[in-house]
């Protein structure tokens, strides 16, 4: 069971160091950090209190989508509507949710930076939403607290487990990264059928990522897919 916490583009360090706490309290160190503003740090190191292991074997990256490109199944936390509506789910049904597909492949829950939160572009590389219910007249919850209230709840969601899954896929579900050349090619063929104007696309590629989430192609029906793209370009060419 591999379950990663992302976070991106945190600006202070001692959110970094109370996160990796949060963490390991309850037996979660697979860290991965996004553009971290700054990091290491030594304010990190001490809201770590003990949980210093979780930094040193923390990933650094660039982009959310390298972050991501291994795993099958990811979340992202948000607190503010969108227009364009994502599963939503709450604690205790994401952890569930994350264990179950965790015996897939590997699965990550993604928090965005402390001010803003997670944009529409980082979720575009999200299968659902965590939403945590709070007080409607003091919602705030620092990066921390959120991610104690997650991984608590995974916690509870194993121990819970009588007994393991038998689940056995027919074939290994598509990573994120494997989605992602996925829905470039879609884009490029649709380009070039005139079907999506580059200049005007809308919410069409958005929407489009809704529907294969909730499909959740396996990495055979994936190289279908693509392989039918490939044919409708090729064609194309043959009709210039």
């Amino acid at each position: 069971m591999s379950i990663r916490i992302v976070l991106v583009g945190t600006t202070h360090p001692g959110n970094i160091g109370a996160v990796a706490r949060a963490m390991k309290n309850m037996g979660i160190l697979d860290l991965s950090l996004v553009s971290p503003a700054r990091f290491p740090h030594s304010e990190a190191t001490a809201r770590a209190s003990g949980a210093v292991d979780v930094l040193n074997n923390a990933t650094v990256t660039d982009s959310l989508a390298e972050a991501l490109k291994d795993c099958v199944y990811v979340v992202g936390a948000s607190a503010r509507s969108r227009s364009i509506n994502w599963p939503t789910l709450e604690p205790r049904e994401c952890a569930g949710k994350l264990l179950e597909k965790s015996q897939a492949g590997p699965v990550a829950v993604v928090f965005g930076p402390e001010k803003y939160g997670l944009t529409n572009e980082h979720l575009d590389l999200c299968d659902a939403l965590l939403t945590i219910p709070t007080n409607p007249d003091f919602s705030s919850l620092n990066l921390g607290m959120a991610v104690q209230v997650l991984t608590y709840e995974l916690r509870a969601a194993g121990i819970d487990r009588s007994s393991p899954s038998s689940y056995e896929p027919d074939a290994p579900l598509a990573t994120s990264g494997d989605m992602e050349y996925f829905y470039k090619h879609l884009e490029d063929v649709l380009t070039d059928l005139e079907f999506l104007n580059p200049d005007n696309p809308r919410h069409l590629m958005r929407r489009l990522r809704r529907l294969f989430i909730r499909a959740r192609p396996d990495q055979n029906e994936l190289n279908i897919l693509r392989g039918i793209l490939t044919a409708v370009e090729r064609k194309g060419s043959r009709n210039d």
